[in-house]
């Protein structure tokens, strides 16, 4: 269905203009009186905005449909029976896509933007993003419209270069080799250990580094084992820290490689003594940096506590795991805008070591905007 924004002094001359762009089969979707001009906010003038639509191929009459009945002893050929499936799923669509027009405008009349407008913003609230930022999005789309109306295709294009906008000033490096440590931690279940395995194999093939494993999660024997079964696969030298001086004398021991990654123990990211011993461990060396290891699957509110709850520490940058159990990728988003921090890695599977991503706003923006095109 073709749809547009007219905007003129009266009903009757926007539906002059309807019919002479859309034709006489065109249908008023939506009006509504608005006010435009004016110098400084004043003296505006009262004009009425028509949205009118026109399915360029509508469903075929009674009539028409008798006149082409084939003789009963005929078969009907594969490529006909295809044809008639296509056209009546594009119809459906067609009527769907009408359909959440009708109800999204019902729903919101008093939101100022044009109807047009709400498919985006609805695909926003579904990808969880949060609503003030979905509402800045959508405001300024509007702010570029002016006077004429944007197609669909310029909506979206819009659409993510504003969500790219927001977050180009966000770091999106991973990790550098600036720091001799490198520390993961985060909640139990969210993958860190595999994430690492990923990190790690990239290290050594691609970037000929020495690395070292270190341990604190032996408060899980599968943690301690699933890394170990890593570090043998990789020939990784590993250690496992019981204690504080564990941990610095394994700190000690692995001074001449290029790296060493810290695998910590997920734990209720609502205890306050586990982000305290994390704290603890980090005083004994400056040479450190510390990423975030979140899952996508999370729900929004848990995502922001958990941030919330590491604040005390020096997060360099979120990994954001799982976006391959997900279609909501929203929380990204709000992450980087809210908490004003960049994102390292993207995991997608549990593959070691190809299911991990390198960021950047483009391919956030795709996630979040990309296939609100095929709905």
């Amino acid at each position: 269905m073709k749809i547009k924004k007219y905007i003129a002094p009266t009903m009757p001359e926007a539906m002059k203009l309807i019919r002479k762009e859309l034709g006489p089969d065109a249908v008023i979707l939506n009006s509504k009186e608005i006010k435009q001009g004016g110098i400084f906010g004043l003296f505006k003038k009262n004009k009425i905005e028509v949205v009118a639509g026109l399915d360029p191929s509508p469903l075929p009459s009674k009539s028409s449909k008798q006149t082409e009945k084939r003789p009963a002893n005929r078969p009907v050929s594969k490529s006909v029976k295809d044809h008639e499936k296509s056209s009546q799923e594009e119809v459906l669509k067609e009527i769907q896509q009408l359909k959440k027009y009708i109800e999204i405008h019902s729903k919101k009349t008093n939101e100022s933007y044009p109807v047009e407008y709400h498919f985006v913003y609805q695909h926003l609230l579904e990808q969880e993003v949060d609503e003030h930022l979905a509402k800045e999005i959508l405001d300024s789309v509007s702010e570029q419209d002016e006077n004429s109306a944007l197609s669909k295709e310029e909506i979206l294009s819009k659409t993510k270069q504003i969500i790219k906008d927001m977050i180009k000033n966000y770091t999106f490096e991973g990790i550098t080799y600036n720091k001799k440590v490198v520390q993961f931690v985060g909640p139990t279940g969210v993958g860190k250990t595999t994430t690492l395995a990923k990190i790690a194999s990239h290290m050594i093939l691609k970037d000929n580094k020495r690395v070292a494993f270190i341990t604190s999660d032996t408060y899980r024997i599968a943690a301690v084992e699933q890394l170990k079964t890593y570090a043998r696969i990789l020939n990784v030298p590993l250690e496992v820290a019981y204690t504080v001086e564990d941990y610095k004398n394994a700190i000690d021991k692995f001074q001449s490689y290029d790296i060493i990654l810290v695998d910590t123990a997920g734990r209720n990211f609502r205890e306050e003594k586990y982000v305290k011993d994390l704290m603890e461990s980090m005083k004994y060396n400056i040479e450190m940096e510390t990423f975030l290891v979140l899952s996508l699957t999370s729900k929004p509110k848990d995502i922001a506590e958990i941030y919330d709850q590491f604040h005390h520490i020096p997060i360099k940058e979120v990994i954001f795991t799982k976006i391959d159990e997900t279609r909501q990728y929203g929380s990204i988003l709000n992450t980087c805008v809210e908490k004003q921090i960049g994102i390292a890695y993207l995991t997608n599977g549990q593959d070691v070591p190809n299911d991990i991503l390198d960021v950047n706003p483009d391919r956030i923006a795709n996630l979040i905007v990309g296939d609100i095109g095929d709905e």
